[in-house]
């Protein structure tokens, strides 16, 4: 053992002796190599990148991996006993949608139906059943256009970034701990954000079934992934102008959904059991699981695999200019080789010594490398993290970096292997010919 440490020593400090006299040609191997060892670096940090960055936006529709999903049918008691078996639960979040309109009192939206305001033929609301589709009477058809946005309208009964993880823009979130406000707050999405900053409209806020319109207060903006106009309120803020039924709209939206931990499985069971007491049909309670990890891994992994693969063909190329390079510097130390060997060198020192180097060019390519791809992503996050929100705040992946090492020693293993078994077989008999 004591004798293989002081071989690999030797070797490695001979193999650095050769790199430093040979300056150019360990930097022109470098060179060839440097593109392979970054292509596989870049590939492997776009694909972790990549990942996150299609997790991320299923996580803002769907929810974060693992989170129970059970969506209800908003018909008689339905909401009023998820909202209260949900109440102060920071485990589970019922989720109620309803049609609300803000702007001038007895006029027709810019945006009739509730969608965005980019795109103004989006038409009324529209409903379907078994009988087909048609549109919903809102009850202002023969209301005159004006000064007013539609959007969806969602009552929250707590935080939903524990499951869905909104990335916030502007302003604040939702405070759930202090009492209820009478002017309810409301978090918009981007979508309503491009609306109020395009229209100014007076802040008054119409609900159907509203006793009276409410006068809201933007408190915050939101990236929620979604294709429409849409505001977060607190549930029970609504609750002061809406009766407990009438918070969940069958028309509009979603209706009413519950999102659960996946530990918190006693919640699921008792609010299947209080929905049933109540009368919910069991067949009306419909529950998944979002598993958007195993659904996607096998897309993702292919998609890695196949730039893997181009990647691969990259780092042979500087393979093989580490091999011409090496098999050109031991047909110029054949005598060195030689006089080395008739003084006793062993020929798996010899071997060692050429492969010491290749290898310390690999480690040192693979270092340069890793460094200008945590430098490139550096400046693509500082400059580029407006127009591509995944790249706010990102790392650069550690699985990258352990690729381009790994990358830069079969590189050094594969292009000194050949130059390594040629320089052990020198004879000593070519020293005697020099």
């Amino acid at each position: 053992m004591i004798r293989f440490s002081g071989r690999l020593r030797s070797s490695l400090i001979i193999g650095g002796q050769g790199i430093k006299a040979r300056k150019l040609r360990t930097f022109l191997s470098m060179i060839s190599l440097f593109m392979g060892v970054l292509a596989v670096v870049a590939v492997q940090a776009g694909s972790v990148i990549a990942n996150r960055a299609m997790l991320e936006d299923v996580e803002l529709q769907q929810g974060k991996d693992g989170t129970r999903q059970v969506y209800l049918s908003p018909e008689g008691r339905t909401v009023p006993v998820a909202l209260e078996v949900l109440r102060d639960r920071t485990d589970a979040v019922a989720m109620t949608a309803t049609r609300a309109i803000i702007g001038e009192p007895g006029v027709k939206p810019v945006n009739e139906g509730g969608g965005p305001v980019d795109e103004p033929s989006f038409g009324p609301a529209m409903t379907c059943d078994a009988n087909g589709c048609r549109s919903v009477d809102a009850g202002d058809a023969d209301n005159p256009p004006g000064q007013a946005v539609e959007l969806e309208l969602v009552g929250l009964t707590g935080d939903i970034r524990r499951f869905r993880p909104f990335r916030p823009t502007q302003g604040q979130w939702l405070d759930f701990t202090g009492p209820p406000s009478l002017s309810p707050e409301l978090v918009l999405n981007h979508h309503a954000a491009k609306a109020f900053t395009r229209y100014n409209v007076p802040a008054e806020m119409r609900l159907d079934g509203a006793t009276d319109n409410p006068t809201p207060r933007f408190i915050g903006v939101v990236d929620d992934g979604g294709y429409r106009p849409t505001a977060y309120v607190r549930s029970d803020e609504l609750l002061n102008w809406l009766p407990a039924a009438d918070l969940a709209d069958p028309r509009s939206g979603q209706g009413l959904q519950v999102l659960i931990a996946p530990t918190a499985t006693e919640v699921e069971h008792t609010l299947r059991a209080r929905l049933i007491a109540s009368g919910t049909r069991e067949e009306a309670i419909a529950a998944t699981t979002v598993e958007t990890l195993e659904r996607m891994s096998t897309q993702l992994a292919l998609m890695r695999w196949i730039f893997l693969g181009m990647a691969a063909l990259v780092l042979l190329i500087g393979v093989a200019g580490i091999l011409n390079v090496g098999l050109a510097t031991v047909g110029e130390r054949v005598e060195e080789f030689a006089l080395r060997r008739a003084v006793g060198t062993p020929r798996l020192l010899l071997a060692g010594i050429v492969l010491a180097e290749t290898l310390l060019t690999g480690l040192l390519t693979a270092a340069l490398a890793i460094g200008a791809g945590a430098a490139a992503l550096q400046a693509a996050s500082t400059l580029f993290s407006s127009r591509f929100p995944s790249l706010t705040d990102v790392q650069f992946p550690w699985q990258a970096g352990v690729a381009g090492v790994i990358a830069g020693l079969v590189a050094g293993i594969l292009g000194g292997l050949i130059p390594a078994l040629r320089a052990a077989r020198i004879p000593i008999a070519t020293v005697m010919r020099a």
